[in-house]
């Protein structure tokens, strides 16, 4: 069953091609929004609500369909739809993350199809987008000491050695241990751990230990 909150965004210059995807999208359910550039996607698309998908039309007279994939970085799924593809620029857009690339014409079925498995990974991206905002803001609530302790701590190393990483009492590590996994919500060492992994942990310049 279609989410009737679902957005399909619509992108190609031929105004037939987005009156009929239009209609489309629409009688199975979904929202349509649709734009006759590439610029005017990016200037009046609302990106944050979710699900989403875009259906992308390859050569657009002012941008790129690869060049608006690169400027979305993955903010949303994108199925490209075009009669001039190739391999090569097939293989460049599955790489970068397109969620299908179909010929036109195209198949009413499969291009519905398509849109359902791009809008379900989309509540995927959204759904670890939350997560992560809110582990994120655990982190943020943080300490730089307890930063510190909780870089140590989720490589495996023990109280006493993280102590004598960072030059002060065992005790004292015990209690911002029990601080961190309190703040970061915690449950356990494998609960912390699995956190720190979802965060990227080392590579996020806030998860970093301040030294």
């Amino acid at each position: 069953m279609s989410d009737p909150a679902s957005i399909v965004f619509i992108v190609d210059d031929d105004a037939s091609v987005r009156h009929a995807l239009s209609r489309l999208v629409r009688s199975s359910g979904y929202r349509a929004e649709s734009f006759e550039s590439g610029r005017a996607f990016l200037a009046a698309a609302d990106l944050t609500n979710c699900p989403a998908c875009l259906l992308l039309d390859l050569q657009l007279p002012d941008v790129n369909g690869l060049e608006i994939q690169h400027k979305l970085n993955a903010a949303l799924p994108i199925i490209f739809i075009t009669g001039h593809g190739d391999i090569g620029t097939t293989v460049d857009a599955m790489k970068a993350g397109a969620a299908d690339f179909l010929p036109k014409p195209v198949c009413d079925t499969v291009l519905l199809d398509a849109i359902g498995r791009a809008l379900e990974r989309s509540m995927q991206m959204g759904e670890r987008r939350r997560e992560l905002a809110s582990l994120q803001a655990r982190v943020d609530r943080l300490t730089p000491r307890e930063r510190e302790v909780m870089a140590l701590v989720v490589t495996g190393r023990l109280n006493k050695q993280v102590a004598d990483d960072l030059g002060i009492a065992e005790k004292t590590i015990k209690i911002h241990r029990a601080r961190v996994m309190e703040k970061m919500e915690a449950a356990s060492l494998a609960d912390l751990v699995r956190f720190a992994d979802k965060l990227g942990f080392g590579a996020s310049t806030s998860m970093r230990p301040v030294r």
